[in-house]
């Protein structure tokens, strides 16, 4: 039975880059989710169409599942194809939108977020592409959900997400699958799988962190199950709605077990964490860190160890925000090289367009093209890859590369939770005064370029203005964004790079020192927010 629900719109549903990410008790208000989906229904036409639905298992996403079934029926939605218990990683979902030419899929995520009643929600709708959808979509859902009125949605028993197969609602078929099984397949084909079970075989231990999200079992059925990873090297490996207190975001800060584990006597030779839904992640060495910047730099540089990319690749490209160390190894292979806004939409144009084959963010998300999103998993496959072709550590893999490329002393400041018109006041007089920063010296330094960062789509054409950025003599950057992933609040991010060919086994923090000081000098920081230092530093 079809029911028509008169509704009262709410104005707050705009998407970020990510999706939409709001607390769970704002998405549990009455008709809430009910008005964003059926605001993407009325502009993407969905009759006829069929559509991938998973998430992070995080809470509520078993009741906003069910609600989307019943709305996708009403809207004449012909097929959804949707994870075991509604799971289903990010990276898995943009695989299944290319393997059965979907139109699209509906991913239940706040990716590194917390979750639990008291934490945050978040849905993104996927296009056919596997990537997120474009400004100019997720605008026009937006001024749909100031307007809604009504929603329609199916009347019926909620759906068994537990039992495999195919069943019908209405008109619509719904085909609940194993989560992990095509991403599993995906993955042998692109990495040395017998390379790495014979590093298991000899010896060689591991620690990965599913910090209680949904790679658990992704992880459990290829590094144990599959490669041959001692049982038990999985940790935090059961979904959990509320990620068992969990933060499951991957850094330093929040991946503490891992941490202690790395850092410690006995350390596994080599350690992992995936965030919340499965497409960030972090790699460690016995007592050692890679930064994500780093990461995505040596990865580059030994693409042609990987089955998949040995007859190489066409480029890389990396958020603005990101340090430059994967601009040098691009310039030394001479493959093509672009930097972008922060979203993983501005990849998906370079991707599809053959401009790109790897691309990453400094926010712990590496991928390629071989789907449209980040890939945690993906990211440490390829560590694990390159460790088995060359016998080396990861720590000796890195120094190396330092030795050859320089490095780049790189960390980012967060400060949280400032109101959102200080901040905004905070970031428009820092825009007023940016280009007047160029030729002009600061501190011990030089400013080469001092701008807004504008970015010109090479496929489309479009403009995006994304940060500011003052760029030094020698190389070392300042970079100013406002972050667009939180629930609440603003939250001013300040990135900084000290490139040394020289001096390369410093603390990071002693190195940008001088920068944070500029920084926070060149911004106003303290006297426009009260913050005499960041929130958050990683």
């Amino acid at each position: 039975m079809f029911e028509v629900v008169k509704t009262t719109p709410y104005n707050d549903q705009k998407m970020g880059t990510a999706g939409l990410r709001k607390k769970s008790k704002v998405v549990m208000q009455q008709n809430y989710f009910e008005n964003f989906l059926q605001s993407i229904f009325n502009v993407i036409n969905p009759q006829g169409k069929t559509f991938v639905v998973g998430g992070d298992g995080r809470f509520y996403n078993d009741i906003a599942i069910q609600k989307l079934i019943k709305m996708a029926v009403a809207n004449g939605v012909k097929k959804l194809i949707i994870g075991q218990k509604g799971y289903l990683s990010t990276p898995a979902s943009s695989n299944l939108i290319l393997k059965r030419h979907t139109d699209g899929a509906f991913v239940l995520t706040a990716s590194h977020n917390p979750g639990g009643e008291n934490g945050d929600f978040g849905i993104k709708y996927a296009t056919e592409t596997g990537g997120q959808c474009s400004g100019a979509v997720s605008d026009k859902i937006y001024e749909q959900s100031k307007q809604i009125s009504e929603y329609k949605i199916y009347t019926a028993d909620d759906i068994n997400l537990e039992k495999l197969g195919t069943q019908k609602l209405g008109d619509m078929e719904i085909e609940i699958i194993n989560p992990i099984n095509d991403y599993v397949e995906m993955m042998a084909g692109i990495f040395d799988f017998d390379a790495i079970k014979k590093l298991f075989a000899n010896g060689f231990t591991v620690v990965f962190d599913a910090m209680n999200a949904v790679t658990g079992p992704y992880a459990i059925e290829i590094f144990e199950n599959i490669l041959g990873a001692k049982k038990g090297s999985v940790k935090n490996a059961i979904p959990m709605k509320d990620f068992g207190g969990l933060h499951p975001d991957p850094n330093l800060v929040y991946a503490k077990e891992l941490l202690a584990t790395m850092f410690g006597d006995n350390a596994p030779d080599f350690g992992a964490a995936n965030d919340g839904d499965g497409d960030r992640n972090m790699i460690l060495g016995k007592k050692f860190f890679v930064t994500p910047s780093d990461s995505l730099a040596i990865l580059t540089d030994h693409y042609n160890l990987i089955p998949a990319y040995k007859n190489g690749i066409y480029g890389v490209a990396k958020s603005m925000a990101t340090s430059t160390a994967v601009e040098r190894v691009a310039k030394k292979h001479n493959i093509g090289y672009y930097e972008v806004p922060t979203g993983w939409k501005y990849f998906v144009n370079l991707m599809d367009s053959k401009r790109i084959t790897f691309c990453g963010e400094e926010s712990f998300g590496t991928g390629s093209s071989h789907i449209r999103e980040k890939d945690g998993i993906w990211a440490i496959l390829f560590w694990l890859n390159i460790i088995a072709a060359t016998g080396k550590s990861v720590e000796q893999i890195t120094r190396e590369h330092w030795a050859k490329y320089g490095r780049s002393y790189y960390m980012r400041f967060d400060f949280d939770g400032i109101a959102t018109d200080v901040a905004n006041e905070l970031m428009k007089n820092l825009e007023n005064k940016i280009s007047s920063l160029n030729g002009k010296t600061l501190g011990s330094f030089k400013v080469a370029l001092a701008e807004v960062f504008t970015y010109k789509d090479p496929v489309d054409f479009s403009e995006t203005t994304n940060g500011m950025r003052i760029v030094m003599d020698d190389g070392s950057r300042i970079v100013f964004r406002l972050s667009g992933t939180s629930s609440s609040g603003a939250t001013l991010r300040v990135y900084l790079e000290k490139i040394e060919h020289n001096n390369l086994d410093a603390q990071s923090r002693d190195m940008v020192d001088e920068l944070l000081k500029i920084a926070m000098d060149v911004a106003e920081i303290e006297n426009r927010t009260g913050k005499k230092e960041a929130d958050l530093t990683t």
